[in-house]
């Protein structure tokens, strides 16, 4: 599995996430719980969704 969130796109997925899962278990709507998805992806740096479109939000390393 390579890594194709990058540095602010994870940042961004874990607050959204963070806020959205902290909603539902206060009382929101049980569509909140989704924040699961955007947590779980920032955490772990890849998303399946990237590579079915073609995305990649990781900087390129220089070799040499």
């Amino acid at each position: 599995m390579k890594l194709n969130v990058g540095g602010i796109d994870r940042i961004l997925r874990v607050v959204a996430g963070l806020g959205l899962v902290g909603w539902a278990a206060m009382g929101g709507p049980v569509w909140a719980w989704i924040g699961v998805v955007p947590l779980a992806t920032g955490t772990i740096g890849f998303c399946p969704a990237y590579p079915l479109i073609g995305m990649n939000t990781c900087s390129m390393k220089k070799e040499g």
